[in-house]
C-alpha cells in the first residue's frame, strides 16, 4: 500500500515538472513574439481605465501587465501595449 502511494507521488510530481516545463516555454514564446512586434508605449491610467474602448481603436493591441508570467519574463515595470503600428 505505501509503495503504492509513493510511486503516484512520484507519477504525479513528475507530471508537474512537465506541466511546469510547457507553461515555462509557452510564456516564453509569447513574449518572444510581443518583444518582436514593432511598436510599444506605457499605457495611461485613462487607457487602462477604459480598455475595451482602446483594444477596438488599435487592431492587433497586445496588453503585458507586469505581474503576469508573460510580464515578468519581460521585464516589463508598468502596463505596457504592443502593437504593429504606432497608436
Amino acid at each position: 500500500m505505501a509503495k503504492q502511494l509513493q510511486n503516484d507521488i512520484r507519477k504525479l510530481e513528475s507530471e508537474l515538472a512537465a506541466n511546469n516545463e510547457i507553461k515555462t516555454r509557452q510564456a516564453d514564446q509569447t513574449a518572444l513574439d510581443i518583444k518582436n512586434m514593432p511598436f510599444n508605449r506605457p499605457l495611461t491610467k485613462q487607457e487602462q481605465a477604459d480598455m475595451g474602448k482602446l483594444k477596438k481603436s488599435v487592431k492587433g493591441l497586445v496588453v503585458v501587465h507586469p505581474l503576469t508570467a508573460v510580464g515578468k519574463k519581460m521585464g516589463v515595470k508598468v502596463v505596457t501595449g504592443f502593437a504593429p503600428k504606432a497608436f
